[in-house]
């Protein structure tokens, strides 16, 4: 399966982290976290050495982080440093075993909590043939499992073919040899599982297992498989197979274990840092996917002052802010919850001085015109509780607009969405859940103030600006206001978005036609379309229909990344609005979520909105606690 990388940030993160945004920064190695736990944890079979491979892969991925020339190449990169780590940590397990034949079992006891096997068919609860293919995976060769790491990402949709043969120093049809090999080693062990299993069994295969110590290893695989091959009672077992890749299609990365980190927290404050800017200017860098000498780090080396400090410490369960340091990596355990889900698009936003891509006239959407959407602004004092925690995001594209009302914190923290916006350059009285994100907007020309602008440089890499600058009602504001004003949001260095237009995004002549036209005429930075959609229809297939024909319609236009910042089913007559009933809002909330994952080009949703009251009907939650069977439906969908 071709792989479009759910798990990886976009590039405008890897830019923003580049450039020093300590924000961004904890963004890039929180997101980046999940794929590197699952590839280590797979080829390492689950050893108890996971943790300090992981910590040691993202120590060296920070380090030579400004070394990376392309960042849309961040995610091959990101393997390649882990694939590079993994045989580092294979080269020092087989130097001590020689070293200390005489205490070989102290190596090679595996974490009995951590069998990768076991882990996944509980954490993921696969059932059938699924939870045959992992049990199978047991018997691979030895040799097989950093290709096993690497493959299972890429049938899941993490990776994709020339990302795992990069990683692995192989062509692709190099690549593609093995995986065929081994994928024939794991059918076999599939019949192997199938058989030990079987009741009531075979009495021939009870007898030739009587001497084996149910250890999983490829010898007997080869030869139980010969006895299943061969043996008319256990035949029967070679049926009925459906193909791997079928089984394992749409299957979510293995989310990160609660406790992950705590035990080497206090190791990696010992000796896993990195020189202080100066120094590392003053050093070579090394290339950290390359053939050379293995690297292990060096204590007397460390600067724990110095711009990296530590890479873990303190309680598993969250990732902390980060100092506010050019390169303070993530002062926490890392165990994040952003571990499954829908990707960001791998249509990633255009590096910061790129200017706005050729505009192309194309035929139009035309959705319904909006009328002003009235929106709550957030006048509560800022909570001094500790971060709601809810529930792992299901969609690193997921997100939800929100304003303040009574639980909101834990309303957002049981939504699943990954980000959330408020119209402003802070959330005071909404608490961000651990492992969500908060995106700042500069509402309105009002806004454009030196404050809000710190303000939002300092809440993260993204900005969103004027929200529906074509209504009265709203920012109220021509597109050539809108320029004027834009250099100041670019001076903040943040990915910027464009103002959200409420209607007629791909009408040429438009306001958002004209505003993208005078970007590109002064040389002015957009780096992701921001749009506002409310459908008119309340049949979910036309109206999932009529929302995907808009987004490409716009993207056809302009040729630049999408992000979708207020949509629901909402029809505006006389002055008024009408709502479809819960059902048809939660089968339209299921249905669009399955398409905008589909679309590339689209980065970030964001429902409207949070709260469920009577005005706003399209909400998700009505407490803290109760959702609605929209919210629901947001919950579930990826």
């Amino acid at each position: 399966m071709s792989g479009v990388g759910r798990g990886v940030p976009d590039t405008g993160m890897v830019i923003a982290a580049q450039r020093g945004n300590p924000h961004a920064l904890d963004d890039l190695v929180a997101d980046s976290l999940p794929l590197v736990y699952n590839i280590v944890g797979r080829a390492l079979r689950g050893h108890v050495d996971v943790d300090d491979v992981v910590q040691e892969t993202l120590v060296r991925v920070v380090r030579h982080l400004s070394d990376l020339r392309d960042p849309e190449a961040f995610r091959p990169w990101l393997v390649a440093i882990t694939i590079r780590q993994i045989r580092n940590w294979e080269q020092h397990r087989r130097t001590a075993l020689i070293r200390d034949a005489g205490v070989e079992a102290i190596h090679e006891v595996p974490d009995p909590a951590a069998d990768f096997a076991e882990v996944t068919i509980l954490r993921l609860g696969l059932t059938d043939q699924r939870r045959e293919v992992a049990e199978a995976t047991r018997w691979l060769d030895s040799d097989d499992q950093e290709l096993l790491a690497l493959w299972w990402l890429e049938e899941t949709g993490e990776l994709d073919r020339a990302d795992l043969a990069a990683a692995l120093g192989l062509s692709a049809s190099h690549a593609a040899v093995r995986i065929h090999r081994m994928k024939e080693q794991i059918q076999t062990a599939r019949t192997v599982v199938r058989a030990l299993r079987g009741r009531p069994g075979c009495n021939d295969l009870r007898v030739m297992t009587s001497g084996w110590n149910g250890t999983p290893t490829p010898l007997w695989r080869k030869r139980l498989a010969r006895h299943v091959r061969d043996c008319l009672v256990c035949g029967r077992y070679r049926e009925d197979f459906l193909p791997i890749d079928r089984l394992l299609a749409g299957l979510p990365l293995l989310p990160l274990p609660a406790s992950f980190g705590d035990q080497a927290a206090a190791a990696v404050a010992a000796h896993a840092g990195a020189a202080t800017p100066h120094a590392a200017a003053a050093t070579p860098p090394v290339d950290p996917a390359g053939s050379g000498a293995s690297w292990t780090p060096d204590p007397s080396a460390v600067d724990h002052s110095g711009w990296l400090g530590h890479l873990f410490a303190g309680s598993a369960g969250k990732v902390m802010v980060a100092a506010a340091t050019v390169a303070t990596l993530v002062t926490g355990a890392l165990v994040v919850t952003k571990v499954t889900g829908s990707p960001p698009s791998s249509a990633a936003p255009p590096a910061a001085e790129a200017s706005v891509a050729p505009l192309e006239v194309t035929p139009s959407a035309t959705p319904s015109p909006l009328p002003p959407t009235p929106k709550a602004t957030p006048t509560a004092k800022p909570s001094s509780k500790a971060p709601a925690v809810g529930p792992a995001v299901s969609s690193a594209k997921k997100g939800v607009a929100v304003w303040d009302f009574n639980g909101a914190s834990q309303a957002l923290a049981n939504s699943k969405a990954s980000w959330y916006y408020n119209w402003n350059t802070g959330h005071p009285g909404i608490t961000t859940p651990s492992g969500v994100q908060f995106v700042p907007m500069i509402r309105d020309p009002k806004s454009v103030t030196a404050a809000e602008l710190t303000r939002a440089k300092a809440a993260g890499p993204y900005l969103l600006t004027f929200n529906e600058p074509d209504l009265a009602e709203q920012a109220n504001m021509t597109p050539e206001a809108a320029l004027d004003l834009w250099p100041q949001l670019v001076a903040t260095g943040a990915t910027l978005g464009s103002p959200a237009v409420a209607w007629g995004g791909a009408d040429a002549g438009g306001w958002l036609d004209r505003f993208m036209s005078g970007a590109k005429a002064r040389n002015l930075r957009v780096d992701f379309i921001a749009l506002h959609w409310y459908g008119g229809d309340f049949n979910t297939t036309n109206a999932v229909n009529q929302l995907k024909q808009y987004l490409t319609a716009v993207y056809n236009r302009y040729k630049v990344p999408i992000w979708l910042t207020e949509f629901a089913l909402m029809n505006f007559v006389n002055g008024g609005q009408r709502f479809p009933s819960q059902e048809q809002q939660a089968a339209f909330v299921t249905a669009s979520a399955k398409m905008l994952a589909s679309l590339s080009f689209v980065q970030r949703y964001a429902w409207f909105g949070l709260p469920a009251t009577d005005k706003d009907q399209s909400g998700l939650f009505r407490t803290g606690t109760e959702a609605t069977a929209v919210g629901r439906a947001f919950q579930a969908a990826g």
